[in-house]
């Protein structure tokens, strides 16, 4: 084999990373440890190494902006003493072609359709606590498959999500390598850097990024105080289905993406998330025979006010199509988020939720949380739109349609102080 040199001395902490044998790997690191370069690095080493034919490898962050400003500097210091040998950078499309034929792409988890169909070597999730986890499970895994390509995942815990739920199975399994560094461990931050930030963060803040704490609330969240009681109280676990109950759904109405449904019994003052429905790219037949198929004694079924809206291919409202397939909707007017927030937050205190079978609902109400301001440096009034939206806004048409029906909002309330009906 060719020996090539590159510019690249691993920290001694990442040196078990890129001697490991396993196809697997969990990362859990603090901010500033260097897992990024040192994954980069290992994507370039599998990209020269692959005695496949056309070795495809790729980096994959949140947002494909995201990924470009973290990783693709990386990337291109990273090849730049292998373009004497005849590497090349492609800017416009994020990619580096090697001489043997090997590929490193940067791609964004907001795009999941760009990797579709493609076919991996091996592949860097960044961050993933941030991506939607169907994009493992229905994309990336798929795409490793048949050539047995390697994965790895890194990143920050936030909070108990799926990021949190990998890296307890990982540890668990002999088939995976982990790696956890704490700040106060690894020695890779100066004691008076960590003593700032310790000062300049709170105490949630600090034990996230520097202490690698998946118990600390998710920054911005809007429901991290009502779950953390809700676990606390044992109200997230096994919820019985009460067959003589009626169960009530509510939507989230996707067009380009997903749609979710919870199903939710209520028994006097309580409230039971008792199952969760979510797909994407599938009509309203699809999702009446989900309905059906549960065989649930169904109630009101509550959706969001754009259920109005007219299909152009058939000129039918969804209401007339809903309707035509045995749902009677309940459409919910549009009010303030916050408003709907709020009643959510209320709803959540007399609530109990069943762990498995609205997991990945329970996981999109623990993400769910304020868009960040870069510039202003501060938490935004309006949420992100990520794929937690879905799953916490169906909720919120539930909260907004079931519960609060007669509460006054805040625009109602700052326009005349009294209730002034919908």
């Amino acid at each position: 084999m060719e020996t090539i040199e590159i510019d690249y001395l691993p920290r001694q902490q990442f040196i078990p990373f890129h001697d490991r044998t396993q196809r697997f790997a969990c990362i859990v690191a603090h901010r500033r440890a260097g897992k990024t370069v040192a994954c980069i690095h290992d994507l370039q080493r599998g990209a020269l190494r692959c005695d496949h034919i056309r070795p495809r490898f790729a980096y994959i962050a949140p947002l494909l902006k995201q990924a470009k400003t973290v990783a693709w500097d990386y990337l291109r210091e990273a090849v730049s003493p292998l373009r004497t040998l005849g590497a090349t950078i492609n800017e416009s499309e994020l990619r580096i072609d090697y001489h043997n034929g090997g590929q490193v792409r940067i791609h964004g988890a907001d795009n999941p359709d760009a990797l579709r169909g493609i076919y991996l070597d091996g592949v860097i999730l960044d961050e993933y606590a941030d991506m939607d986890p169907r994009l493992w499970s229905e994309v990336v895994s798929p795409a490793l498959s048949d050539r047995l390509g390697w994965a790895v995942f890194i990143g920050t815990p936030k909070g108990h999500n799926a990021f949190y739920d990998l890296w307890k199975s990982a540890q668990a399994d002999p088939d995976w390598f982990t790696m956890l560094l704490k700040a106060s461990e690894s020695d890779l931050v100066p004691e008076e850097e960590l003593i700032v930030q310790r000062r300049t963060k709170s105490a949630d803040q600090y034990a996230q990024e520097y202490e690698c704490s998946f118990d600390a609330a998710i920054q911005g969240a809007f429901y991290a105080e009502e779950l953390k009681r809700m676990e606390a109280d044992g109200r997230i676990g096994n919820v019985p289905i009460d067959h003589a109950v009626k169960v009530h759904t509510a939507w989230d109405l996707g067009v380009s993406d997903s749609t979710a449904i919870w199903f939710i019994q209520c028994v006097g003052r309580e409230r039971r998330l008792v199952d969760y429905h979510e797909a994407s790219g599938v009509g309203f037949g699809e999702y009446a025979r989900v309905l059906q198929e549960k065989r649930y004694l169904y109630g009101e079924h509550y959706f969001p006010h754009d259920v109005e809206a007219k299909e152009i291919s058939s000129g039918k409202s969804r209401v007339e199509t809903l309707r035509g397939l045995g749902i009677e909707p309940v459409t919910v007017p549009m009010r303030d988020r916050m408003d709907g927030i709020d009643a959510v937050r209320r709803m959540l205190d007399s609530t109990w939720i069943d762990k498995t079978r609205c997991a990945r609902g329970l996981d999109a109400l623990k993400s769910y949380r304020r868009e960040y301001d870069d510039k202003l440096r501060d938490w935004k009034q309006r949420p992100l739109h990520d794929w937690s939206s879905h799953g916490a806004d169906a909720l919120r048409t539930f909260a907004m349609g079931f519960e609060e029906p007669l509460r006054p909002s805040r625009r109602e309330k700052r326009s005349s102080g009294s209730w002034l009906g919908i």
